[in-house]
């Protein structure tokens, strides 16, 4: 199904060095996987809906009420580096 060639090229692709006992291991572990997935195409699944899970999950999120924090010096006094009333951090775009 894959061979030690196939493995190489991916593992190029992947920037991956093997070593050969790695390529002959990787080559049968992907072989097994392929004809697991193989065997999963064999089943009819066209009267199966389109999921993204297999359970039906909601997120439970509540509402964000923005409203401002009475004690604002507190917490400009834990800023490593402030300038004025407002945090100072590191440049990080266009530092040149």
């Amino acid at each position: 199904m894959i061979d030690r060639e196939q493995v190489r090229k991916v593992a190029n692709l992947a920037r991956l060095e093997l070593t050969p006992a790695e390529e002959e291991q990787f080559t049968t572990q992907l072989g097994s996987i392929l004809e697991y997935v193989e065997q999963l195409s064999e089943l009819d699944v066209s009267n199966v809906a389109p999921t993204t899970r297999a359970i039906d999950v909601s997120n439970v999120t509540r509402e964000d009420i923005l409203q401002p924090y009475p004690e604002r010096e507190a917490i400009l006094s834990n800023a490593p580096q402030q300038e004025g009333d407002f945090f100072r951090v590191p440049k990080i775009l266009n530092a040149e």
